[in-house]
């Protein structure tokens, strides 16, 4: 197949490229860079068939040659990208995926997008089903990237139903790994390059509120069962195994050896005070569930992380 990656040039893009690559597939990684990095698919570089183009989705898309897929993986994604960056996350969102469901119906492709469990909001229900709507604020900071991605999935859902689009809606809980950026603003990296550096750990709040995170290599393999699957409603891909910022940041003392102390601050307005994915229908629908332990997927991590600031020193 030949595949359009948008974002591909991101953390998840990047890995997504990678696989589909591997599989023997064509991959086509746009990006503006915005957040991403070529240097996530420099080892890419001399594959002829991959392609690498510089563009951002919420100008008009044009990719020549036939497309399979398109697979909407743009989008600022950290709590520090969409407060610093709100028009571009809702232009994106909104004017990216319009423009990439444009591209898959001009090229008779499939079309998947890379919804989020921040369509949930603060939840009123735990853990989410994709049955529930959410509890969003639409005019709060966190509004801009919330917003964006629910409207994101009732765009796609248009192009289903009115232009028979086959279209997926993969609904991305917490997910780290390899090279997501030192500076992402997430608490998966945030945490680790803090204790890497001896600087403290800063949980917000008193540290109760609840994660649950998947390494991405089970989110690669998820999107790729969802494309081998015709089902067109959202699936959550995360981790069930929950446990709270405080317990996280002291299961990362322990997996880097630091000794750093951990520093409380005010916890940020509309911040979720739970997160968990209901993955019953994966389960059901994919036959997938997560299948790399967190603390084996952090180990992996944590030297990633290690050698990226070994090499910016």
């Amino acid at each position: 197949m030949r595949i359009l990656i948008t974002g591909g040039a991101g953390f998840i893009g990047s890995h997504l490229v990678d696989r589909l690559l591997g599989e023997g597939h064509e991959a086509v990684a746009m990006d503006n860079l915005v957040t991403g990095d070529v240097a996530n698919i420099a080892h890419h570089r001399a594959d002829p068939r991959f392609e690498f183009l510089h563009h951002d989705v919420s100008q008009h898309i044009h990719v020549t040659g036939h497309l399979d897929w398109v697979l909407h993986f743009a989008s600022p994604a950290s709590p520090i990208d969409y407060l610093q960056l709100p028009i571009q996350t809702l232009k994106v969102g909104a004017m990216g995926t319009h423009n990439a469901l444009g591209l898959a119906k001009a090229k008779q492709a499939k079309f998947m997008l890379a919804s989020t469990s921040e369509v949930y909001g603060d939840p009123l229900v735990h853990p989410q089903p994709e049955s529930y709507w959410g509890n969003v604020n639409p005019t709060g900071p966190r509004g801009v990237y919330d917003e964006a991605k629910r409207y994101a999935e009732a765009i796609a859902m248009a192009y289903h139903r009115v232009h028979r689009l086959d279209v997926r809606i993969i609904r991305v809980f917490n997910t780290y790994g390899e090279r997501n950026r030192i500076n992402d603003g997430r608490v998966v990296p945030t945490f680790i390059n803090q204790a890497l550096r001896g600087e403290p750990l800063t949980v917000f709040g008193e540290g109760q509120q609840t994660r649950s995170f998947q390494y991405v290599a089970d989110l690669v393999d998820g999107v790729r069962r969802l494309m081998g699957v015709g089902f067109n409603r959202p699936v959550n891909i995360g981790n069930p195994t929950e446990m709270t910022i405080l317990e996280f940041a002291r299961l990362i003392l322990r997996l880097t050896g630091s000794q750093s102390r951990i520093e409380y601050r005010p916890l940020p307005e509309d911040d979720p005070k739970t997160r968990r994915p209901d993955i019953t229908r994966a389960k059901e629908v994919l036959g997938w569930e997560p299948r790399v332990a967190v603390e084996d997927g952090l180990q992996r991590t944590i030297e990633w992380y290690r050698k990226a600031l070994v090499s910016s020193q």
